[in-house]
């Protein structure tokens, strides 16, 4: 069974990671029997709340009890810790630039800094999405470091190609191309089209 992990910081833009659980846990989605596991900061959860004017834990809830695991962003006895527990796929998205510098340098003071550091040491897929803007010096430097790594940097950058009629249109573009990363499909994703001359 595929197994997949999201980690959420405490970046603004909690709806691509609460678009991304949703695709991922429904029955409908592109891999309807995977484990999932989520860590978020507390932070995070904050964001969340700022955000949506509703708490993490229901959100979650919403999605199917049981659907998916939470673990303790301070637990680094968590399974997560350690390279034997298999997963297809890390994501943090949102990620915060903190958490930028600390998986570039080899931190793992909390449980979504250790699941970067397990995802690259294993070479398993990682895909870092940073939604903030400008990038200072610092920030840039910590992206390549980590996309020499082996992650993915996936900034949380819209296009417009498709003619988006809504805040959700735009977030599932980001979406489609997180789960692209880890060889999935997400179902109705609108994708560039070559035109021919008109």
């Amino acid at each position: 069974m595929p197994r997949y992990l999201v980690c959420m910081t405490g970046a603004s833009g909690a709806i691509y990671a609460l678009r991304l659980l949703k695709s991922l846990a429904s029955p409908e989605g592109p891999c309807p029997h995977a484990e999932l596991h989520l860590v978020a900061s507390a932070w995070a959860e904050r964001v969340v709340l700022e955000e949506t004017g509703v708490a993490l834990d229901a959100h979650v809830a919403a999605l199917g009890l049981g659907r998916i695991e939470l673990h303790d962003p301070g637990d680094l006895a968590s399974p997560l810790s350690s390279g034997s527990f298999v997963l297809d796929g890390t994501v943090v998205v949102p990620c915060s630039m903190g958490t930028i510098g600390a998986a570039a340098s080899g931190i793992s003071a909390n449980l979504v800094q250790r699941a970067c550091a397990v995802a690259l040491k294993e070479g398993r897929p990682l895909v870092l999405v940073p939604r903030e803007s400008p990038l200072s010096l610092v920030s840039l430097r910590s992206l390549v470091a980590l996309k020499e790594a082996g992650a993915t940097v996936l900034p949380a950058s819209p296009g417009f190609y498709a003619r988006p009629a809504s805040v959700e249109e735009l977030v599932d573009q980001i979406v489609a191309r997180i789960l692209d990363h880890l060889d999935l499909e997400m179902p109705g994703a609108r994708r560039w089209e070559e035109r021919g001359e008109e």
